[in-house]
């Protein structure tokens, strides 16, 4: 009897790791296709669009292709957000270890997310800083990586980004904002736009206030440092 309820239990834990990892393998095999297509097919929408500010119908949005971008705008989220962008590989290792470290210390837990990372999150994911949504944004950014060139990733990144309460993408914001279209966007308005990224919904660019102001004066001196030093090289906008 006993031996019966051992072989049944081993039984039954082998069909859950069966389940598990068809589920794993399932999981993964989506999310690729996932990933190749929106390659070449520009999002109709994103998870935070559905789940943030409510129906799709509600959102600001016009999708333009990054031909229709000031270079000014990349430059400056780069600065802005991410500026070891054109070296890593979805992931900032060096953030993300110091983030990890902060942690441990006993602070909060921080996003050190890539725009890479934020691709992934606002496109398949959902707000959070829980492990588990740390996990698949990492696995998500080295799979747009690998696929999608720095090219793509930007001109997505700054289709979906939220420059303003449900204002998303740079061709809505620099019309709410400044009036103009995105390829005419000025290097000062467009550090303006990057400097609302971490909290577009309390921040306002055409009205932007004391912080705003000091945030957009550290952006454009960042601009002006990674060009001297050659880290825009490889952009090609």
């Amino acid at each position: 009897m006993r031996s019966y309820r051992r072989h049944r239990r081993r039984s039954l834990i082998g069909r859950m790791l069966q389940a598990a990892v068809g589920l794993l393998l399932l999981f993964a095999g989506i999310s690729v296709l996932a990933v190749f297509g929106l390659r070449m097919i520009d999002p109709p929408f994103t998870m935070v669009m559905l789940i943030e500010p409510g129906p799709v119908a509600g959102i600001e949005q016009r999708w333009v292709p990054r031909a229709s971008m000031a270079e000014s705008i990349a430059r400056a989220v780069i600065a802005a957000e991410d500026q070891r962008f054109l070296m890593h590989h979805g992931i900032d290792l060096d953030a993300l270890g110091a983030a990890v470290a902060d942690y441990q210390r006993g602070d909060d837990l921080r996003g050190a997310s890539t725009i890479t990372q934020q691709v992934a999150k606002n496109l398949f994911l959902w707000n959070g800083r829980s492990f588990v949504r740390k996990g698949l944004e990492a696995w998500f950014a080295l799979l747009i990586d690998a696929v999608w060139s720095k090219q793509r990733t930007l001109e997505v990144y700054l289709n979906v980004a939220e420059f303003g309460d449900g204002v998303f993408g740079v061709e809505a914001a620099s019309a709410r904002f400044f009036g103009v279209e995105a390829g005419d966007l000025t290097e000062a308005q467009a550090a303006t736009l990057a400097g609302v990224l971490p909290s577009p919904k309390r921040m306002d660019a055409r009205n932007p206030g004391d912080y705003l102001q000091g945030r957009r004066r550290e952006i454009l001196e960042q601009m002006r440092l990674l060009e001297e030093r050659g880290h825009y090289q490889g952009l090609d906008w």
